[in-house]
């Protein structure tokens, strides 16, 4: 047996495949080290997903791998999504990586551990569409928060994401197994459930019920004891009068929606293969503003994409405008080998593509700026994370922010108050993307 340190790289999804490895190495008998310097082997769980992942990944590898030198490492395992997308490339240009799991072989990562031990090279690389969904967690996350993954892979198949060629195609896990696993969440004292897919608005639709499960398994848990259950992400054709009225009714259901858009521009996005137009995007937005109180949207946006012309580009920003997104990541379009946009002519310049996004990051930073002075004066629960010796503050995180993406609120407090505990903290002041506060009397949960 063996001391293993794990890094994970990547999405929250990634993080529970990580979480499900550490539970199968605990299992077989070896010891999690935090301290990668103390680890005899160590594992790179990788994202592949564009081309500043697969930098990250590679020079993580690489890091990770320099401890056969200094410390007492004896082996190296690369999983996820790079190991999937190149295994020949790790193999033939990283050698100091012992061994190779893909995104359908997580469960055989106790051989991959013995294999990088007994010096042998390895490589595992089943079929992802019979990869087990299922299976025990050493949780990674702080013991208030926690991730359910209801489905794997993706069957959208979008013209510029690599996703289904490393993932496999969309499939949902069994409700029974999502409830018990969440029952045991709860027990343990998860606070914060974030319930996460590629797209959690099709949950269901490849079970044998054929129909969509989603609002049926929020309302199961919502009966849990959860003090907020979060929604990662919508997709916006897929949102229904059912389940916005779920979302509008249950209070523990965080009043903060994900809904991924890419663009507005009817022709851009056939482009993409995805759905929708400016006009349908706005009369859904104006219907869940007016449907559910409170509401704090986030949306993904891609500029740059082949043939984007300016107009096309202004278009998205009057969108934006006019719709007072709160929350917005932009990502400038990057042309992934194997994808069909990375073959579109009229490919964008660099240039170009920076500074679209700078101008969407700029007028985004406007409406936070707007939200966060309307929140001034205000009472809000806060989620406490924890306490910064240097600022001698207080933080944590409002329904309207989501783990690790979105801003904090940083308060004062003359009692002491544990991460994990709800707060009720009174804003009165902005900075950046944060809110600042004063703590005001324990909400009771």
């Amino acid at each position: 047996m063996a001391k293993i340190g794990l890094i994970s790289l990547g999405c929250a999804k990634n993080l529970v495949d990580s979480e499900h490895m550490l539970s199968l190495l605990r299992r077989a008998g070896h010891t999690i080290v935090e301290d990668m310097n103390e680890a005899e082997v160590g594992i790179v769980n990788t994202c592949g997903f564009i081309e500043a992942a697969k930098t990250e990944a590679i020079e993580t590898i690489l890091e990770t791998a320099s401890h056969k030198q200094t410390g007492p490492m004896r082996g190296l395992v690369v999983t996820g999504c790079l190991a999937q997308r190149y295994p020949d490339e790790i193999r033939d240009e990283l050698p100091e990586v012992d061994a190779i799991c893909g995104t359908g072989s997580y469960e055989s990562i106790t051989d991959a551990v013995a294999a990088a031990l007994g010096g042998k090279k390895a490589a595992y690389m089943a079929d992802m569409a019979a990869a087990a969904l299922d299976g025990g967690r050493e949780r990674l996350t702080p013991s208030y928060t926690a991730y359910l993954k209801i489905a794997e892979g993706c069957s959208n198949r979008c013209a510029y994401c690599i996703i289904p060629k490393l993932r496999g195609p969309y499939r949902s896990r069994d409700m029974a197994s999502l409830l018990d696993e969440a029952k045991q969440l709860a027990d343990a004292g998860v606070k914060e459930l974030i319930v996460i897919a590629q797209d959690i608005t099709k949950y269901g639709l490849d079970l044998p019920e054929r129909r969509r499960l989603l609002p049926d398994l929020l309302r199961a848990l919502c009966g849990m004891d959860f003090t907020w259950v979060r929604l990662h992400y919508l997709y916006p054709d897929q949102i229904t009068d059912e389940l916005i009225d779920v979302i509008a009714e249950e209070d523990k259901i965080v009043k903060y929606l994900d809904i991924p858009l890419q663009h507005v521009s009817p022709r851009i996005l056939r482009a993409m293969h995805r759905p929708g137009n400016r006009e349908e995007f706005v009369s859904l937005i104006e219907n869940l503003r007016a449907r559910i109180p409170g509401l704090t949207l986030r949306t993904s946006l891609i500029v740059g994409l082949p043939g984007e012309t300016e107009e096309e580009f202004a278009e998205l920003c009057e969108f934006l405008q006019q719709t007072g997104i709160e929350r917005v990541g932009v990502f400038e379009f990057s042309p992934e080998e194997g994808t069909e946009a990375a073959t579109l002519p009229d490919q964008i310049d660099a240039e170009t593509k920076q500074r679209r996004r700078l101008i969407v990051e700029e007028l985004e930073s406007g409406v936070l700026d707007d939200y966060n002075i309307s929140r001034h004066n205000t009472e809000m629960q806060v989620l406490c994370e924890g306490f910064d010796d240097e600022q001698q503050l207080y933080f944590g995180r409002t329904y309207a922010d989501s783990v690790e993406v979105d801003g904090k609120v940083w308060f004062s407090s003359e009692d002491e108050i544990e991460a994990g505990a709800f707060v009720t903290v009174l804003i009165t002041d902005s900075l950046g993307p944060d809110l600042l506060g004063v703590r005001g009397e324990e909400k009771t949960q």
